[in-house]
């Protein structure tokens, strides 16, 4: 790889919706296995690492910090930063904010913008494709990445290249998701390429070009970022200022418009995995073209993607269908559909249905939490915290709980005393008592929780101290 300095930036903010219901608000694909044994946010950093020694620089809304964290320890990364993001503003804040940090180490240092949530399967390539595009952006080109197009696709933007300047080609122009047709006539052209969303600039270029377009993202971004807190291990941009800046798209506020736009052509193994088929796509197939995943059973089916998380599912004399078993939700769809998921999650956001958000297992800084039964004025659930982790010392005003321990040991506090659990012992807590779960040991710690009381929202809680920095009265 070429000597000169690269900052990864992985973008981690989308929330991947058409792939419900495996992918939700609070468990975005990104953090997902999906392509691979990893999830797809380390697999993009690792890649990044192959083109750059320097540590990334992670954005991710606050809801997904503690994951993103743990994900890359678990992968031995220690981030540059990790960045907040108070608020969604697309991806032209999120380069202006990650240039800024750039410039203040080095103006002319390379950043590799890259959305966590893509496959790349042939990493060679990619390596060779930044190594081109490297000596553009060093000349002072903002530097996307094309992919060749393989069929005539209509869910993907393109882009027309002209002439060729050294390793990379002139940006002709941008063409928005075209029709069948239309599409067709781009790959026949031999002129297109997929916009990949992927780009490489220096610090310094992409700062002059967004003064220059968009001037008020980059002082809502630099404000931002010069009122942001410092939280743990994170980097906590200023809401007020960033609410500022225009939800904008670095494609419409800078490439659409410079005259120093450029694309690198690649054939890397590339997918924004944006439906169900294009998994199916990217995956092993058995001899009927069928992707199976879980505890499945078929009979006379072809061509069908079928992932089970829970029992037994049985698909007969069936053909290209797109099955998603979960502990609370099943999707089936026409393989060839697949895109209209996005239709079924807006149905869900106008019902405001909690499967659109989150799992039966909701994952926290501690451990997570699954709901296993409830009823009239009860609930039921499975609680799991990590060696080392403690919930928040709080209270409740409506619910009382009991908690019996089935693994590991369990430090108590509750009001005015501390005490042990072991395995087979229970606890009550009343309404109203100061109490604070902890795991003290080195095992993982299981116990399952009684609520009982009028009101069992999670939003029922009072807190008083909490390890992780978290405001009061949301999440346990």
């Amino acid at each position: 790889m070429s000597e000169r300095r690269i900052i990864p930036a992985i973008l981690s903010g989308g929330s991947g919706t058409r792939l419900w219901p495996l992918s939700r608000a609070a468990l975005p694909k990104q953090l997902l296995a999906l392509s691979s044994e990893r999830t797809m946010i380390q697999d993009t950093v690792l890649r990044s690492a192959r083109v750059s020694a320097a540590a990334p620089i992670l954005l991710c809304s606050e809801g997904h910090r503690f994951l993103v964290a743990e994900q890359m320890q678990i992968i031995g990364v220690a981030p540059q930063s990790i960045v907040l993001e108070p608020v969604g503003r697309n991806t032209a804040a999120a380069a202006t904010v990650v240039a800024l940090m750039a410039a203040e180490q080095d103006p002319s240092a390379l950043v590799l913008l890259l959305p966590s949530d893509h496959v790349v399967t042939d990493e060679a390539a990619f390596v060779h494709a930044v190594e081109q595009a490297s000596e553009a952006a060093a000349a002072g080109r903002v530097v996307t990445f094309g992919i060749a197009p393989a069929a005539p696709e209509t869910g993907y933007g393109y882009i027309q290249r002209g002439a060729r300047m050294g390793s990379a080609f002139a940006v002709k122009r941008f063409a928005e998701k075209p029709d069948g047709a239309t599409a067709a006539s781009y790959l026949a052209s031999g002129d297109y390429l997929w916009n990949s969303g992927m780009f490489l600039f220096r610090a310094d270029v992409l700062l002059a070009e967004m003064e220059k377009y968009e001037p008020r993202v980059v002082e809502a971004c630099r404000a931002a970022l010069g009122a942001a807190e410092r939280d743990l291990d994170f980097i906590r941009l200023n809401r007020a200022a960033f609410e500022e800046a225009k939800n904008i798209s670095i494609d419409y506020a800078v490439m659409e418009r410079t005259d120093r736009a450029a694309v690198v052509p690649c054939d890397i193994g590339w997918s924004d995995v944006g439906a169900w088929s294009s998994l199916w796509s990217l995956l092993k197939r058995d001899d009927n073209g069928n992707v199976i995943q879980g505890d499945v059973v078929l009979h006379d089916t072809s061509g069908s993607f079928v992932r089970n998380e829970k029992g037994l599912t049985a698909l007969v004399g069936v053909r290209d269908l797109v099955v998603v078993v979960t502990e609370d939700a099943v999707l089936v769809a026409d393989k060839h559909r697949a895109q209209d998921v996005k239709v079924i999650v807006e149905q869900l956001k106008r019902a405001e249905r909690p499967e659109l958000h989150e799992h039966k297992v909701v994952f926290r800084p501690w451990g997570s939490y699954e709901a296993i039964d409830e009823g009239n004025g009860y609930q039921v659930k499975q609680i799991f915290v990590k060696p080392g982790g403690r919930l928040s010392l709080q209270s409740h005003s409506k619910r009382a709980e009991h908690w019996v321990v089935v693994q590991g040991t369990a430090r108590v506090t509750c009001d005015d005393k501390v005490f042990l659990l072991q395995e087979n012992q229970s606890t009550f807590i009343p309404l109203g008592a100061k109490h604070r779960l902890e795991n003290p040991g080195k095992q993982p710690l299981r116990l399952i929780e009684v609520q009982s009381g009028s009101y069992l929202g999670e939003d029922d809680i009072v807190r008083y101290d909490d390890t992780y920095g978290r405001a009061q009265a949301v999440n346990p």
